[in-house]
C-alpha cells in the first residue's frame, strides 16, 4: 500500500494575509487509526547543485495500532515494538508530480504521446531490425553518444541521398484514400 493511501492531510489554522498557510508546521496528517503525525523537523540534502527540502511528521506513540505492521517499512514487532510511523514529505516534490500528470491527462498530453509512440518506435526498431544494429562498441557514456551520433548522421545521409534520387517523397502529411 502507499503512503497516501493511510493519510490525510490536515492544513492548520494559522494563515497568512493571502490565506495561504505560512509553515508546514501548523500542519499534520491523520492516519488509518485516527492518530495525528506532526512535523518534526525539515530535513535539506545538497546534491549535485540542487537542494532538496523533505518535511518529517512523526506519531507521538503507535502502541496498540492494529495498522502498524502494514504502515511500518519493515516492522518487527518483536526487534522493535515501540517505533512510531515516521513520514518524509517533499512537498516540492509532489507539486511537480500534480502538475505532470495534470500535463499528461490533458487533450494535448495524450496527443503528444500518441504521436511520440508512433514517431520513435519504428526508427529504433528499423535501426535493430534492418540495419542489425543491435550492440555499441564502446563502453563509456561519452563514447556510445559519440558513436551513436556518427551513426544517427550516417543514416540522415543515406535518407537524403535517396530524397535526392526520388527514391524517397517528401513527407505532406495523411493523403485521402480512394474508395473503390
Amino acid at each position: 500500500m502507499k503512503l497516501h493511501e493511510y493519510t490525510t492531510l490536515i492544513l492548520g489554522n494559522h494563515n497568512d494575509e493571502n490565506g495561504e498557510n505560512c509553515s508546514p508546521k501548523n500542519n499534520y496528517y491523520i492516519c488509518h487509526d485516527g492518530r495525528e503525525l506532526r512535523h518534526i523537523r525539515t530535513e535539506s540534502k545538497e546534491q549535485d547543485g540542487y537542494t532538496q527540502t523533505v518535511e518529517v511528521y512523526g506519531c507521538a506513540d503507535c502502541s496498540g495500532c492494529e495498522h502498524k505492521s502494514k504502515c511500518l517499512y519493515r516492522y518487527n514487532a518483536e526487534k522493535n515494538p515501540d517505533r512510531n510511523k515516521i513520514m518524509k514529505i517533499n512537498e516540492r516534490w509532489e507539486e511537480l508530480k500534480e502538475e505532470s500528470n495534470a500535463n499528461i491527462q490533458s487533450e494535448e498530453g495524450i496527443l503528444k504521446r500518441q504521436t511520440r509512440s508512433i514517431q520513435t518506435e519504428g526508427h529504433f526498431g528499423d535501426i535493430k531490425e534492418n540495419e542489425n544494429f543491435r550492440r555499441f562498441n564502446y563502453r563509456s557514456e561519452e563514447k556510445v553518444y559519440k558513436e551513436f551520433m556518427l551513426y544517427a548522421i550516417g543514416r540522415n545521409i543515406i535518407k537524403y541521398h535517396r530524397f535526392l534520387h526520388d527514391e524517397i517523397e517528401k513527407y505532406e502529411g495523411k493523403k485521402e484514400q480512394k474508395t473503390a
